[in-house]
C-alpha cells in the first residue's frame, strides 16, 4: 500500500502553538519534509523539532530560488515549477514505497504556503489529510493585543507583492488589513498605506509568537531591518486607538453614489466603501433595494419624483452630523441625483455641508460593452423623458446629435405614463437615417432579466420599450457583425469621412 501524505501546519513559530495532531504525526511519520532556502536552515524544520524523533527519514527541499532573479530558462517561474516537479517527485517515491510523509508548512498548510504546490501535484495519486495551523495573522493579531475585526467589519488580507495601485486600493476599502510577504516589498507597502490615508492605524509585527518577536508602529519602522517573516497589521476602525478622527463624520457630509447598472459586481469598490460608512441611506425605493444596510444604518426611502426635496433632506441630515450616502443607479452625475444635490446645495444656506460625488457605471457604457464598443466614437447622451424639459427641445436635440454623425445613447425612452415618446423618436430618425441604421437595444443589462438585441432603426417596435431599457442608436459608421456568440457591434475610431 502507499503511504500517506500529510500536511502539517506548526503555526507562526513557537513550538508550543504547534497543535496536538500535529505534534503526535510528526512523531508517527517515516518521513518528515521540509522546504529551505540555499543556506539549508528551515524555521519550519527548527518549528517542529521537539516534536521528531530518532531514526525518521528527513527531506529537505532546497528552493533553486529566493528572489526572481535568475537564468534558468523559463525565469523565475519556471525555475519554481521544475523545483516543484522534483520536490514531489521525491515525495512520491517515499509514499509509492508505503512510507507516510509529513510535510511541514509554517502557519497553515493552505494559507500563502509552499505545501500547496505539493499537494496539487499528489492528491490525484496518494492519500492526503492537511492538519490546519494557527497563521501568522492570527499571532500578529495576537501579539499586537487589539482587536482586529469586530461586528460587521471585514478582514482583508493582501500579499506584499502586489502592484502599487492595487496595494492602494485594497486598502482604500478595507476595514481591517493583514499584510504578509514584506521584506523586500515593505518599502512599497508602507508607501501604499501612505497613500491610502491607512499608514497612521498600521502596526508593524515581526517574528510573531517568538522570542524574536518585534511590534512598533509601522512609523518607527526601519525599512532596512524587515524580514520576511513579518506582517503590517491594521485593526478595524471599531477598536484601532490609532484611527484618526473623521472630520466629515463629525461635521456631517453628503456623498451622492453611483451604484452601477444593475450587477453587484459593477458597483465601484469606492462606492461599497462610501455605502459601509454612511450613517444614513438616502434614495429612490428601488434604488435602495439594491442595498443591504448594515446594523445602525437609517434608511430614508422615497418617490423618484421628489429629486429636489430628497436633496434637500439629506443635506439637512449631514447639517446635524449625519453621514449621508445619496443612492442613484448608474452614474449619479449623469441623470440622477448628483445634479439635483448639487443644485439645492449651491444655496447659501447649504454652504458648510461637505458635498462628494463617487462616480459609477453608466447604463450606456454597460449595454455598449454587452454587445462590443458601439460608443467607440463621437457619441451624445440623451433622455427621452418630457418631465423636466419640454418634448421640442428633446426633439431638436435628437435631430442635430443624427446631423452631427453623433452615436446616440437614449435614456429614458419610455414608461407606463410615457408610451408615445418612441414613437415620435423612431419617427424623427426615419426622417434622416436610412431605416437599416444599427440600433442597440439593451433591457436590464446586468440584471438578472437581461436582454440585448441588435436591430435596425427601421425593425424597432416602440411596445417592447419601457423604462429598464436604453437605445443606442448607430453613426454612419457603426459596424454590427454577426459571429458565434452573439452580435458584435462597434464604431471605429477613425471616421470614415
Amino acid at each position: 500500500m502507499s503511504g500517506k501524505l500529510w500536511g502539517i501546519g506548526l503555526g507562526p513559530g513557537d513550538s508550543e502553538l504547534v497543535t496536538v495532531k500535529s505534534a503526535r504525526i510528526i512523531g508517527s511519520a517515516d518521513v518528515i519534509a521540509y522546504h529551505c532556502a540555499r543556506h539549508g536552515n528551515s524555521i519550519a524544520r527548527s518549528v517542529a523539532a521537539p516534536y521528531v524523533r530518532d531514526g525518521q527519514t528527513e527531506e529537505r527541499l532546497m528552493y533553486p530560488v529566493t528572489t526572481e532573479t535568475t537564468d534558468h530558462p523559463g525565469g523565475y517561474a519556471g525555475a519554481m515549477q521544475d523545483f516543484y516537479a522534483e520536490s514531489a517527485a521525491r515525495l512520491a517515491g517515499h509514499l509509492r514505497a508505503g512510507r507516510d510523509v509529513a510535510l511541514l508548512a509554517e502557519g497553515d498548510p493552505l494559507f500563502f504556503s509552499s505545501y500547496m504546490h505539493m499537494h496539487k501535484r499528489l492528491v490525484g495519486e496518494f492519500d492526503a489529510e492537511i492538519v490546519p495551523g494557527v497563521t501568522s495573522v492570527s499571532a500578529s493579531s495576537a501579539a499586537l493585543g487589539i482587536p482586529l475585526v469586530e461586528a460587521d467589519e471585514t478582514l482583508t488580507v493582501v500579499p506584499g507583492t502586489l502592484p502599487a495601485a492595487e496595494l492602494v486600493a485594497r486598502f482604500r476599502a478595507a476595514d481591517a488589513i493583514a499584510v504578509l510577504k514584506l521584506g523586500r516589498t515593505f518599502v512599497r507597502v508602507r508607501d501604499a498605506l501612505v497613500s491610502a490615508g491607512r499608514a497612521d492605524e498600521a502596526w508593524y509585527v515581526e517574528r510573531a509568537s517568538t522570542p524574536a518577536q518585534r511590534v512598533m508602529p509601522l512609523r518607527d519602522v526601519n525599512p532596512d531591518e524587515v524580514p520576511y517573516f513579518s506582517m503590517i497589521v491594521v485593526p478595524g476602525p471599531l477598536n484601532n486607538p490609532n484611527r484618526p478622527p473623521d472630520v466629515a463624520e463629525a461635521r456631517g457630509e453628503v456623498v451622492v453614489v453611483g451604484l452601477g447598472p444593475g450587477a453587484d459586481d459593477q458597483t465601484t469598490p469606492q462606492v461599497q466603501v462610501e455605502l459601509a460608512r454612511a450613517t444614513d441611506l438616502v434614495g429612490y425605493t428601488t434604488y435602495l433595494s439594491r442595498v443591504t444596510a448594515r446594523p445602525g444604518q437609517r434608511v430614508h426611502a422615497s418617490d423618484n419624483r421628489v429629486e429636489s426635496e430628497r436633496a434637500e433632506f439629506a443635506l439637512d441630515l449631514a447639517a446635524h452630523g449625519a453621514r449621508v450616502a445619496v443612492v442613484s443607479s448608474g452614474d449619479p452625475g449623469v441623470f440622477a441625483m448628483a445634479a439635483a444635490v448639487a443644485e439645492v446645495a449651491a444655496e447659501p444656506r447649504w454652504h458648510d455641508v461637505a458635498v462628494r460625488v463617487a462616480p459609477g457605471v453608466t447604463a450606456a457604457s454597460a449595454v455598449a460593452a454587452a454587445v462590443g464598443a458601439p460608443l467607440g466614437h463621437d457619441f451624445a447622451i440623451i433622455s427621452l423623458s418630457d418631465r423636466l424639459k419640454p418634448w421640442e427641445v428633446i426633439a431638436d436635440r435628437i435631430r442635430h446629435a443624427v446631423a452631427a454623425d453623433l452615436v446616440v445613447a437614449i435614456y429614458n425612452p419610455g414608461s407606463s405614463h410615457r408610451t408615445w415618446q418612441v414613437g415620435k423618436l423612431k419617427e424623427i430618425l426615419l426622417e434622416s437615417v436610412s431605416p437599416d441604421r444599427t440600433l442597440v437595444v439593451g433591457r436590464d443589462v446586468g440584471g438578472p432579466t437581461e436582454s440585448l438585441r441588435t436591430i435596425s432603426v427601421g425593425e424597432l417596435d416602440p411596445q417592447t420599450v419601457d423604462m429598464r431599457t436604453l437605445l443606442i442608436i448607430g453613426s454612419s459608421a457603426t459596424t454590427a457583425v454577426t459571429r458565434a456568440g452573439g452580435d458584435l457591434v462597434y464604431t471605429p475610431r477613425h471616421h470614415p469621412g
